[in-house]
This record gives structure tokens, C-alpha cells and sequence, in this order.
């Protein structure tokens, strides 16, 4: 019975942390998508974008380094990331509402 137990928790753990690093790659790709449709609309200027564009590499980078231990993202590398995308969010859009046009 507890034999069972334990490899149920353990197969749930293991769907769990690949949900997880699947919603940091997820929040990855809106970024660069926000990013790209800045640049097409008009409100981000070039400079802006390639700023923005070596964050995000710098923060899938910290993905990858995380990654390389065990494969796997853990809470507090998660956490970390996540902290990191937030304010990324945060600086593409105050580029994006900026009084600067990339005409």
C-alpha cells in the first residue's frame, strides 16, 4: 500500500515539474512575440528591441544553466526566473508606452 503510494506521488511530482518548466517556456515566447509586435506597430524603436531581445537571451540562458544539473527547474531556480520574467515585463512595457517612435 505504501509502495503504491509513493509512486503515485512520485509520478504526480514528475507531471508537476513539467508543467512548470513548460509555463516558463510558454512565458518565453509571449515575451518575444510582445517584443516582435512592438517593433511592427511601431512602438519600440530598433535599440529597444535589441535590448529587450538580449534580456530574454540572458534569461533563457539562466533556463538552460538551470537545466544542465539534473534537467530539471527547481522551485527556487523557478522562482528566481520567474522574478526575472516579471520585470522583463515590466520594461517591455514602459518601452512600449514610451514617448519615443521608431520613425
Amino acid at each position: 500500500m505504501k509502495l503504491k503510494f509513493f509512486f503515485a506521488t512520485l509520478i504526480l511530482l514528475a507531471f508537476a515539474t513539467t508543467a512548470a518548466n513548460a509555463q516558463v517556456r510558454k512565458h518565453a515566447l509571449i515575451q518575444r512575440q510582445r517584443i516582435r509586435q512592438g517593433v511592427k506597430s511601431g512602438e519600440l524603436t530598433t535599440q529597444e528591441a535589441k535590448n529587450l531581445a538580449r534580456d530574454q537571451k540572458e534569461i533563457h540562458k539562466e533556463i538552460k544553466e538551470a537545466k544542465t544539473d539534473d534537467g530539471k527547474i527547481d522551485r527556487q531556480e523557478r522562482k528566481e526566473i520567474r522574478k526575472e520574467e516579471r520585470q522583463e515585463s515590466r520594461k517591455i512595457y514602459r518601452k512600449k508606452h514610451n514617448a519615443r517612435d521608431r520613425g
